[in-house]
């Protein structure tokens, strides 16, 4: 038998009823599953309470760090890395799509019994095509530009700092927090689309997101920060963000 119960955002004492609830049940395994970022604020989970959890009730922590590693964390680790529980997660998936390289494809870690388990068992990647060969190089020069030299982290984390204090400085309301995915909250799905237009417009690409994506009345444009840019690009986007801004009518 298969059961699937989803708890409230990153809520561990919803987490821990629904692990208690089924205590007396005779599950095979249990898998406490989750994104290491999530991908539409930008916040992280709380791993060090989860691991707790997978831990007291005998189940498997299983993390989604697609939006961590390459991006946060000392050394580029991710989320893990982050809050200081690096080898406590018992899955780990990820992207080659985003900070490794910007290409496709992704990977599972974990330890060797359990991916020597997955590669009998996973139907996707028994019957997948395996990756290119350029994308898996790409990809390990990825990974060696990352563990040669935390300079990229530093950057990026220096860029993000940056953009996060001025864009609030400006007037615009964000999702606080540490991660290079930075939400710029507008509220009604109407004025987001209108910004994200006026925005291109103006040269600034900007994605934005409204319900069904996100929950209703908090629609947002989510801003993407770079390694790459530099303080004159991150000066330029607040610039059309300003501009933009006091055309809407949405700050002073």
């Amino acid at each position: 038998m298969i059961e699937k119960k989803v708890y409230a955002h990153a809520d561990t004492a919803e987490l821990s009823r629904l692990l208690n609830e089924d205590k007396t049940k005779n599950f095979r395994h249990k898998i406490i599953a989750t994104d290491g970022v999530f991908s539409m604020e930008g916040d992280l989970a709380p791993l060090p309470e989860l691991i707790k959890l997978a831990q007291e009730h005998q189940a498997l922590l299983f993390v989604d760090d697609s939006h961590g590693v390459g991006a946060i964390g000392p050394n580029g680790k991710g989320a893990a890395e982050e809050l200081n529980v690096l080898g406590q997660v018992d899955v780990l998936s990820g992207t080659l799509g985003k900070a490794l390289g910007g290409a496709a494809g992704g990977y599972l870690a974990g330890k060797q019994a359990m991916i020597d388990f997955l590669r009998q068992k996973s139907r996707p990647y028994i019957f997948s095509n395996s990756l290119p060969p350029i994308i898996a190089g790409a990809t390990l020069a990825a990974l060696d530009l990352i563990e040669s030299n935390n300079d990229l982290i530093k950057k990026l984390a220096k860029n993000t700092y940056y953009f996060r204090e001025q864009i609030k400085a400006l007037g615009f309301t964000i999702i606080d927090g540490s991660h290079p995915i930075i939400p710029v909250m507008l509220g009604e799905a109407a004025v987001a689309q209108e910004m994200s237009q006026q925005l291109l417009a103006n040269g600034l690409y900007v994605i934005g997101l409204w319900f069904p994506v996100v929950p209703q009345g908090q629609a947002r444009l989510r801003v993407q920060i770079s390694a790459a840019h530099t303080k004159t690009h991150l000066d330029q986007a607040l610039a059309i963000f300003k501009k933009v801004g006091r055309e809407m009518k949405i700050i002073n």
